[in-house]
């Protein structure tokens, strides 16, 4: 009777965990010979942590995190210009409690995103609310409020937590509109929440996201102000891992396969122009755009002896290349490239675009 009474006091004050818990730690204390103040004290702590756990589950959802990782789990090692002691005292939160901004700068793949989430959940630990959003989406969101005349109450979701983490910015140009909502957010946060942000852009490029230098000033103004800007120079973590996978070879030997009749060509992420000496390719001449096995139309041009001859790209992109703020991509030609005659090899030349239109460098294999 006197148990039954405990399990609806438990139930009545919602201590779901204590109650769930109740019998077995009445068994361990009889056991043990527990005093009654330990034996409470052990009960109403499984309910505290259950509740916090139920609390950290909760936060970790609202805040959209795109993944879970932790400053444990980044590797200072692989990426010597993180400046570790830095890294440290942002992970005082005392960034957060002064309303400061954290900018993370570098190329794709170093772990800018890593960190930012991994800051976030320190801060979501310690009971400050967190929400991650990509540049493309903020801007997205907050111009089609602007244009239905609904701004003010959306950018309340975005002034609400304690840290914002706005990722990729500088990877799509804004337009007019991106870049006039953007500051508005900017300033209104300004000196009441913190911003955490990422970008492949150093902050002289910044003009050429927003297409206007003087709204980047004033934005850069307000970001840079009370701020701490953390610049990463390094290899990819991506590129690590595909190197451990024994996907990617070493960058000289990726140069010497491009010329070989099996290796692996350099395929860039719009198109690419191989010059060679052969006259034909995979058994193709001319012909337009071929659709391949993933349904891309990834096509690569090949000029030999003045005429053109599109290429079918069999099979999944296997690594990603940086080079400055470029990304290039490594394909595997269906087909061989055959040796031109009276020549020990090809001499091959490839040049793209990236995703914004920027001219990335080219390769030529010997």
């Amino acid at each position: 009777m006197t148990l039954e009474r405990l399990h609806e006091h438990l139930d009545n004050l919602t201590l779901a965990e204590a109650d769930a818990v109740l019998e077995s730690h009445l068994e361990r204390a009889a056991t043990e010979e527990r005093a009654y103040s330990e034996f409470l004290c052990d009960l109403l702590e499984a309910e505290v942590q259950a509740r916090r756990a139920r609390y950290m589950r909760t936060r970790m959802s609202l805040a959209h995190l795109p993944y879970q990782k932790t400053l444990e789990q980044f590797d200072f090692a692989f990426q010597p210009s993180v400046d570790a002691r830095q890294i440290a005292e942002l992970r005082t939160l005392r960034f957060v409690t002064e309303a400061q901004n954290v900018i993370f700068l570098g190329p794709p793949g170093v772990g800018k995103t890593h960190l930012a989430v991994a800051l976030a959940i320190e801060a979501i630990r310690a009971g400050f609310g967190a929400y991650f959003i990509t540049a493309h989406q903020l801007i997205s969101d907050l111009g089609q409020a602007a244009r239905e005349r609904r701004l003010d109450r959306r950018m309340r979701i975005y002034l609400a937590p304690k840290v914002l983490i706005i990722d990729e910015m500088g990877y799509l140009p804004l337009d007019e509109e991106g870049a006039t909502v953007l500051f508005q957010l900017v300033s209104a946060r300004y000196e009441r929440g913190s911003i955490m942000l990422t970008s492949n852009k150093s902050y002289g490029d910044w003009g050429s996201i927003f297409g206007d230098p003087i709204i980047a000033t004033a934005i850069l103004d307000r970001l840079l102000h009370h701020s701490t800007t953390v610049n990463i120079r390094g290899e990819s973590y991506r590129l690590k891992e595909r190197k451990k996978a024994g996907l990617l070879t070493a960058p000289g030997a990726a140069r010497e396969a491009a010329t070989t009749p099996t290796g692996w060509a350099l395929l860039l992420r719009r198109s690419a122009h191989f010059s060679t000496g052969a006259d034909s390719l995979a058994g193709r001449r001319r012909g337009g755009p071929i659709t391949n096995a993933l349904g891309d139309r990834t096509t690569m041009t090949y000029n030999s002896r003045g005429q053109r001859t599109t290429l079918l790209v069999w099979g999944d992109l296997a690594c990603t290349f940086s080079a400055s703020h470029y990304r290039r991509r490594v394909g595997r030609l269906c087909g061989v490239l055959p040796e031109a005659p009276g020549r020990g090899g090809h001499q091959v030349k490839a040049t793209a675009r990236d995703g914004v239109g920027q001219p990335a460098p080219g390769l030529r294999g010997a």
